[in-house]
């Protein structure tokens, strides 16, 4: 969540108002034994660092195992050089969140917690009758497990408080914390170890315990890092596998949208499609803070700057911080954004588009994230073909293939499910008007197929232009057309059909004739008879709807003399 400058400067103020006198104050209350082995001091402060630097990452959460050389810098030092360790290991666990310049608050922030904790685990400790500096082993371990449950809880608390003051609410406990609790299992023993063995080695123990506990948590790191790809890795293959299952691009497209910000956990995800014969880029689906938005952006603005370089090698292309991104022109991205990477989609060697992801976060994308990226990209495209196909193949058997209007199969079973929507009360009225060009042989005979086919597609588009928007349009065979009109009684029908016959015959249609001679175009006019019936009026099944139809056109309006409409 952003916060405000004087939020920020209040945050800063506030440490400013209390830690320093409140070490000063703990100094004076639990000042440091007299023989301090400084020796002994430096080397757990860089085993501290150390620590911290690198935490255990167990189900791809990091956990900062820190607690196990402050409780031996405690139990040999005593309370105020513990929190002065405490304080210094801070730096490297800031240095690894990689904040941004609006987020610098969190430094005094987690320096003020740090404080917290240090001083509730450690003043548990002494008022519970613990000792410092003490070789009583039973004290040792029985305070010591005191120290660490009351630093872990504390810590816990103070995180869940801390998240409703910044506005970042979590559940009071989850797994994570769960696992918080169980490395008491870990750094108990390991702390209670480094103190014992400082005691009688001294700088030595701190090799002794360093090293096996660097190799422990590298192991742990690799093993979290395999298992965590490993998962990832699963949920790819998943995701491409429901992307194959979609049957249309959009649906597709709406998919990846939607899953991909989630599975990677970007701030921004940019779909930016590339036209293969003019090149020109245009964002097709946009998602900024959690929701799809529209953006608008122009070709130029995409084509220079930050997406120059993918253009031109047709290769990722990645920004790892707002330095490096202020070089590029980028106006269309949001102010706060830090990491950015572009990947190419790819089809046969071509690029056909952009995938422009972003972080508010330094050095976000990981080197196997961007691999997954890739991988869940050529899923995208394959589905994508796929789709396209599916939409061709579908288009290809459900329309006429000369003026694109539906044909009798798909009618046939649109007809069926309109009559269950009529029969379900979904719909109130249901009319059908069919509609035969008059004279259409001599059209034929006169000027030729082609002619013929020039009359089709104008009476198509007439269609289309004067009754798209009020219901399903097809040819029905040869010359007729037929329109279903859900909603419409019959006299509405009626209606409509008698503007349609006077706009076809007032409508010049051009033809091209093949044959006669010298004559490129030719403008013709053409009459047509309707005929028009409606559920339940005049049936209550979709056959009869169309027989009625076309026997009031044939009986109604063809043999009465053409140029008419009539109703069932």
């Amino acid at each position: 969540m952003k916060k405000s400058f004087v939020f920020q400067i209040m945050i800063f103020i506030a440490w400013m108002a209390i830690v320093p006198i409140s070490i000063y104050a703990i100094y004076r209350a639990f000042p440091p034994t007299s023989d301090i082995d400084w020796i002994l001091l430096i080397g757990l402060t860089v085993l501290s660092l150390v620590t911290a630097y690198w935490p255990a990452n167990i189900n791809g959460v990091p956990y900062f195992l820190i607690q196990w050389v402050s409780l031996a810098v405690f139990l040999r030092f005593g309370l105020f050089i513990e929190i002065i360790v405490f304080q210094i290991s801070m730096i490297p666990f800031i240095y690894r969140l990689k904040l941004t310049r609006k987020e610098l608050y969190r430094m005094p922030w987690n320096s003020i917690m740090f404080l917290l904790v240090s001083f509730i685990s450690g003043f548990a400790f002494l008022k519970f009758g613990g000792g410092i500096h003490t070789h009583d082993i039973k004290e040792i371990i029985s305070y010591g497990l005191l120290y660490i449950l009351v630093n872990i809880t504390a810590n816990h608390i103070l995180l869940k408080v801390s998240g409703l003051l910044l506005g970042n609410r979590t559940p009071f406990f989850t797994m994570e914390d769960a696992w918080d609790y169980l490395t008491c299992c870990f750094v108990l023993p390991m702390g209670i170890t480094l103190y014992i063995l400082g005691e009688h080695v001294g700088v030595i123990s701190i090799i002794l315990l360093g090293i096996p506990f660097y190799i422990a948590i590298k192991l742990l790191q690799l093993y979290g890092t395999s298992s965590k790809l490993n998962k990832e890795l699963s949920n790819a293959a998943h995701f491409g596998h429901q992307l194959a299952d979609r049957l249309s691009s959009e649906e597709t497209l709406d998919l990846f949208m939607d899953r991909v910000p989630k599975m990677v956990s970007v701030d921004g995800l940019y779909m930016i499609d590339r036209r293969k014969q003019t090149g020109t880029l245009s964002v097709l689906r946009a998602y900024e803070n959690g929701k799809m938005i529209l953006k608008n952006v122009t070709h130029k603005e995409l084509s220079t700057g930050l997406l120059t370089e993918i253009l031109t090698t047709e290769t990722k292309f990645g920004v790892n911080k707002r330095s490096e991104l202020d070089l590029c022109s980028n106006d269309y991205l949001p102010s706060d954004t830090q990491s950015v990477l572009a990947l190419p989609l790819l089809r046969e060697k071509s690029m056909e588009g952009i995938l422009l992801l972003t972080s508010k976060k330094k050095n976000f994308f990981k080197d196997y994230q961007i691999k997954i990226l890739e991988l869940i990209c050529s899923y995208f495209i394959v589905s994508l073909e796929k789709a396209r196909y599916v939409e061709n193949a579908k288009h290809s058997s459900e329309r006429c293939g000369l003026t694109g209007l539906f044909n009798y199969r798909y009618f046939d079973q649109h007809l069926t499910d309109m009559m269950g929507d009529l029969n379900n009360r979904n719909i109130s009225n249901l009319s059908l008007i069919m509609l035969d060009i008059d004279y259409f042989k001599r059209i034929n005979d006169n000027y030729g197929h082609q002619s013929g086919n020039d009359i089709l597609c104008g009476i198509a588009d007439l269609l289309r232009r004067e009754v798209a928007s009020r219901g399903t349009i097809a040819r029905y065979g040869g010359e007729e057309f037929v329109v279903l009109l859900p909603n419409y009684s019959k006299k509405a029908a009626l209606k409509i059909a008698e503007h349609l016959r006077k706009t076809i015959e007032q409508q010049p249609f051009e033809i091209s004739p093949d044959l006669i001679e010298d004559v490129s175009h030719l403008v013709v006019h053409v009459t047509a008879s309707i005929g028009v019936s409606s559920a339940y009026e005049d049936t209550d099944d979709g056959p009869s709807l169309l027989r009625n139809a076309d026997q009031a056109m044939y009986i109604g309006a063809k043999q009465k003399g053409r140029n008419r409409v009539a109703g069932f």
